[in-house]
């Protein structure tokens, strides 16, 4: 069977090969990694699609190739015979490639490089790192070979560096951080849930000094280039309104600890917000669609994307399917596993394709209003931003009272191609209906 370049997210249209776990004669079983691809939206492990043996690889690392390009071929049962064992492929002389290149199994290659051991990277490993690694080496004058590497042949992950900074910062701190307070710290995608309780996250790189020149990464590169595309041909149009989050709050409180304890993770806004809009989207369906030339393509799934920050080097926006059909605490497991995979570079494929709408959070930084840019073809993108405690106007039979309660903001932007003002207006309101009035405590037992 043919290896191809998968699609890792709608407007993703090459990858780069950054590193080759078989070589041509090797072995290799259904959801066994056979290479690692580097986009503008996610490292990750790519797997091979059935059991046989490696026979061809037909680019380099350090190549890039266009979604649905061949990259290998796997050959299964009788058809694997005889096929001769090879050294890995070197490394492309040329990593802006174009498309994929050809290079014969019984071609003369490089010698072999020994496999490292799995407690550090051995000499040359520096070469076969990704560049998400480099560029956490060099901007903390690392030496890989000092660094217990955890990944396949004792290679070095950013999870190993983002480790060894954090352990080597507590080490030497002489005070512990204050705590970000409460309100902050539960948001959507909060830094004390953005990776599991095992993994400490990495502090922030060293401000850039005056006059310095920073190159970009390729993850940022092709960010800038995907969101400069959009914001130039997609008329963007922002939309506000606050809700109030008292109902999901109570729900929270009363459920968070026992969640916590049950599921090893905090019970964030996130899974509310999940519900809220899939039930929204329902009754809005062009808000659920895709925009191509003269056409608005309905979506018969709401797939969610779920903007997921990469400590600082990028995002990716893994996809949870068919949200309506999901329970409430499914669509939280779900969420928080999709979002500590994808930092992990442990995600499908599939996990990042056939996104309908999308969800962002900045909240957890204390924003106000975020103006977040559309992920085309989709034609709507929500973002929510901090939740703050502020005196509301409470109406009730017997007469007005002022009641202080969590209110935050839902920012949209949409495409006025598809939609006008009113119609993404409708649906604004109706999402903060669903916020403040749906039973969320009922919803949680279920």
């Amino acid at each position: 069977m043919d290896v191809i370049m998968p699609q890792l997210g709608e407007t993703v249209a090459e990858g780069v090969v950054t590193k080759w776990y078989k070589k041509v004669g090797d072995p290799v079983t259904a959801d066994e990694v056979l290479f690692d691809i580097e986009t503008d939206k996610v490292s990750t492990e790519i797997p091979a699609q059935a059991n046989g043996v490696v026979a061809e690889i037909l680019v380099a690392e350090g190549t890039t190739v266009k979604v649905g390009e061949r990259v290998a071929v796997i050959r299964e049962g009788a058809a694997a015979a005889g096929i001769q064992p090879t050294a890995p492929l070197a490394a492309s002389a040329g990593r802006d490639a174009t498309g994929p290149q050809r290079v014969s199994p019984t071609a003369a290659h490089t010698a072999e490089v020994a496999r490292p051991s799995r407690t550090a990277p051995q000499a040359g490993a520096q070469e076969r790192l990704s560049p998400v690694v480099r560029k956490l080496l060099a901007e903390h004058s690392l030496d890989p070979a000092g660094i217990r590497g955890s990944g396949r042949d004792g290679r070095l992950t950013r999870d190993d560096v983002t480790a060894y900074l954090a352990n080597r910062q507590t080490a030497g701190a002489s005070q512990v951080p204050t705590p970000v307070p409460c309100a902050l710290a539960e948001r959507i995608g909060s830094t004390a849930d953005r990776v599991p309780a095992t993994t400490a996250r990495a502090p922030l790189s060293p401000e850039p000094t005056t006059g310095q020149v920073i190159p970009l990464n390729t993850v940022r590169k092709r960010v800038a280039e995907n969101m400069q595309k959009s914001w130039t041909t997609v008329p963007h149009v922002l939309q506000v309104v606050e809700a109030d989050f008292h109902r999901i709050e109570q729900a929270r409180h009363e459920a968070g600890t026992r969640w916590k304890e049950r599921e090893g993770f905090s019970l964030t806004y996130l899974p509310f917000m999940l519900r809220a809009l899939s039930i929204a989207l329902g009754r809005y369906p062009r808000l659920n669609a895709t925009f191509n030339g003269d056409k608005l393509s309905l979506q018969r799934r709401i797939n969610v994307g779920i903007a997921v920050d990469m400590n600082f080097e990028g995002l990716m926006v893994p996809v949870l399917k068919d949200v309506p059909n999901k329970s409430l605490p499914q669509l939280a497991r779900e969420a928080h596993d999709l979002a500590v995979r994808g930092r992990a570079g442990k995600l499908k494929p599939d996990e990042l394709a056939e996104g309908t709408y999308t969800i962002t959070n900045n909240g957890a930084f204390g924003t106000v209003i975020t103006a977040p840019i559309i992920n085309t073809p989709q034609v709507a993108i929500l973002s929510t931003d901090s939740v703050r405690k502020k005196p509301v106007v409470v109406e009730a039979p017997e007469g007005d009272s002022i009641a202080i309660r969590p209110v935050g903001v839902l920012a949209q932007s949409f495409d006025h191609r598809a939609v006008d003002g009113a119609y993404a207006a409708a649906f604004l309101r109706e999402l903060k209906l669903i916020v403040e009035t749906r039973h969320w405590v009922q919803d949680l037992q279920s």
